[in-house]
């Protein structure tokens, strides 16, 4: 099948899409908050026009995922990106994630990927590691006060600001001179309205307090770490910067001026620098 359901062992569960020739090397997407597997379509269609079977799920409570209520932390989130590749049974993966997506990929490969032999490198695009929160261990994170914040906005109204968010800081298009794209932010507004309001809540708590430090040092396979300078929601000093120096075998690339969604808006550049690591 080119899409289905699996079910985990806590009864959720959980859409995933696999396409391209099984007997090539799988590259699997993780998702950003509060979006779906379609966020990557870009890079989807770009990797299996290049002969890779190319998989992405939609996290639990995102997408066409179960609206479940329970298990929105980052142990959950790797247990099930690890069920659909047990599932599937990838081997010689390269995992890809963005932003929360990036935390679950160094969660995925340091509890399951690595110990089960099956993942060969990973990336981390405008990823939440190693930790957002400001905190006295910390102190170049962001105070609590902006994720609090996000969760006021999102309790108060969550679809217009799943509209306020798309259009302004996430793609860079509040920036002087930026193309907005209506189409882009309504696609963004589409898949954020799809999942559950209460995984959405929590999940800001899960994507900006979770510590990944003992992650990252963990991670063995070489691991491309990428972040655009100009990211407005997860400032790149206090994450690819910190990444890549716990990594063992990191490499940082920025991209001066890039937004957090860069992997739409810079999709020709990003594409082809991800090639370029998976074939290397």
């Amino acid at each position: 099948m080119s899409s289905g359901f699996i079910t985990t062992k806590d009864g959720v569960e959980i859409f995933y899409k696999d396409w391209g020739p099984k007997s090539a090397q799988p590259i699997m997407f993780h998702h950003g908050w509060p979006l779906s597997s379609d966020d990557w379509d870009a890079q989807m269609l770009f990797f299996l026009s290049h002969g890779h079977r190319v998989v992405a799920h939609d996290r639990r409570g995102h997408g066409r995922s179960s609206q479940v209520d329970t298990g929105n932390d980052m142990d959950h989130y790797a247990a099930d990106a690890s069920a659909v590749v047990e599932h599937l049974d990838l081997k010689n993966s390269v995992h890809i994630g963005h932003s929360t997506g990036g935390g679950e990929v160094a969660r995925y490969v340091a509890k399951f990927g690595q110990p089960q032999g099956r993942v060969a490198k990973a990336v981390l695009v405008s990823a939440v590691p190693p930790l957002m929160l400001k905190t006295a261990s910390n102190p170049g994170g962001l105070p609590i006060e902006v994720f609090d914040g996000l969760r006021k906005a999102l309790a108060a109204n969550r679809a217009q600001f799943f509209l306020d968010l798309p259009s302004g800081p996430f793609y860079g298009f509040n920036r002087e001179g930026a193309t907005v794209s209506q189409g882009v932010v309504q696609n963004w507004w589409r898949q954020g309205m799809m999942g559950g309001a209460q995984a959405h809540y929590a999940g800001i708590k899960t994507f900006s307090e979770t510590d990944q430090t003992q992650d990252l040092k963990a991670i063995t396979v070489p691991t491309l770490v990428l972040h655009g300078e100009d990211d407005q929601i997860v400032p790149y000093q206090d994450a690819g910067v910190l990444s890549v120096k716990l990594l063992k075998n990191g490499t940082l690339k920025l991209y001066p001026g890039y937004p957090h969604g860069m992997l739409t808006t810079h999709a020709d550049v990003i594409n082809q620098d991800l090639l370029a690591f998976v074939k290397g």
